[in-house]
């Protein structure tokens, strides 16, 4: 990819290249683990895990408005995919909500909730989503209109 492939994205920003690579490495290792060690990602929303398939995303995506209470949703998690991952001993869940006000509120929600069951949890994608992101998106769903962008970036790291 080169530096004329960013033109026009992350306006105004001198580092716009070196944060799209971020995001991309952290999306690659993210799809990795979901792929290979099973860790199911959790995200908000139908549309979120649309856009993580987009980005080649193969693995479990469980989506958290299901209707049914979030520590329900958290017990099926621990229930389905226990609480490591059997493959790695490495986290089960990858919590990616979004990075607005609600989406950190849920979060932090969720972060407790796990902590008190015990569940290994990874919190590293959604910081650096939001750390390298903010000026495109600040939602998961946002994801789907840069795959073109970040598309070849994630298979590049993902190999």
């Amino acid at each position: 990819m080169t530096r004329d492939s960013f033109h026009g994205i992350g306006r105004g920003s001198s580092n716009a290249e070196e944060r799209w690579h971020q995001a991309a490495q952290a999306l690659a290792g993210a799809r990795l683990r979901n792929r290979k060690a099973n860790a199911v990602v959790l995200v908000e929303g139908r549309r979120d895990r649309e856009a993580l398939e987009g980005l080649g995303f193969s693995g479990p995506i469980e989506v958290l408005n299901r209707g049914w209470p979030v520590d329900d949703v958290l017990v099926f998690l621990v229930e389905t995919y226990g609480r490591r991952s059997q493959v790695d001993r490495g986290p089960s869940v990858i919590v990616l909500m979004d990075w607005d006000r609600t989406g950190g509120r849920l979060q932090a929600n969720i972060r407790r909730n796990l902590e008190s069951l015990d569940v290994g949890f990874d919190e590293q994608l959604r910081s650096v989503l939001m750390r390298c992101l903010k000026p495109e998106t600040r939602v998961v769903e946002g994801l789907s209109g840069l795959v073109d962008v970040l598309g070849p970036l994630v298979d590049m790291y993902d190999d």
